[in-house]
């Protein structure tokens, strides 16, 4: 058995678009891991090729209309347990600051810049969200998704108060500068 399956996500804090998350195990060492928000997109493209081809992962997505029904962190304890029940290993870690209580499960904050397999799970969540945000653009291309991957940008922000709430939006999500609960 391995000793070690990293996990990270993407799109925790969003206002719009999917909850992404990613165990990894390496086979064997991937030159150039990093945290995914240090290397370039065509990098983290190859990169993620890499690591689909030669390691052992899982991925869990939770849309924006899970995440308001269930919350986002029962979400991430939802994608944690169905990763390490998936993918067996020794030990698990998880980029952050918390276990959210669950048995076997570690944590560190910014090992996703420090261990391989976070990095590599970092790459893996980011490349498929981003990836389902530049999709989803096409049918709503006045959000501009596909530039900001529904982060509160001051363009995203301005396209919410001319053109409203998407589906993609998650209405749980209190947006201060529109002084309301992001509701359709």
């Amino acid at each position: 058995m391995k000793q070690l399956c990293g996990i990270d996500e993407a799109g925790r804090g969003p206002l719009a678009g999917p909850l992404v998350m990613a165990g990894v195990i390496l086979y064997e060492p991937i030159e150039g891991l990093a945290d995914s928000k240090r290397l370039t997109e065509k990098r983290r493209a190859e990169l993620f090729e890499t690591i689909t081809k030669d390691a052992a992962y899982h991925m869990v997505s939770f849309d924006a209309e899970t995440i308001d029904k269930i919350g986002i962190t029962s979400c991430l304890v939802k994608g944690l347990k169905e990763i390490m029940g998936t993918l067996r290993c020794e030990r698990y870690l998880f980029d952050g600051n918390t276990t959210f209580g669950i048995s076997r499960l570690e944590c560190k904050i910014k090992a996703d810049t420090e261990i391989a397999e976070v990095s590599a799970a970092s790459i893996l969540a980011k490349v498929t969200r981003d990836n389902i945000m530049t999709e989803l653009a096409k049918k709503y291309p006045e959000y501009g998704f596909e530039k900001h991957k529904g982060y509160g940008t001051k363009e995203h922000l301005e396209a919410i108060r001319i053109h409203g709430y998407s589906p993609l939006h998650r209405k749980s999500f209190r947006i201060k500068s529109l002084q309301q609960p992001v509701l359709f």
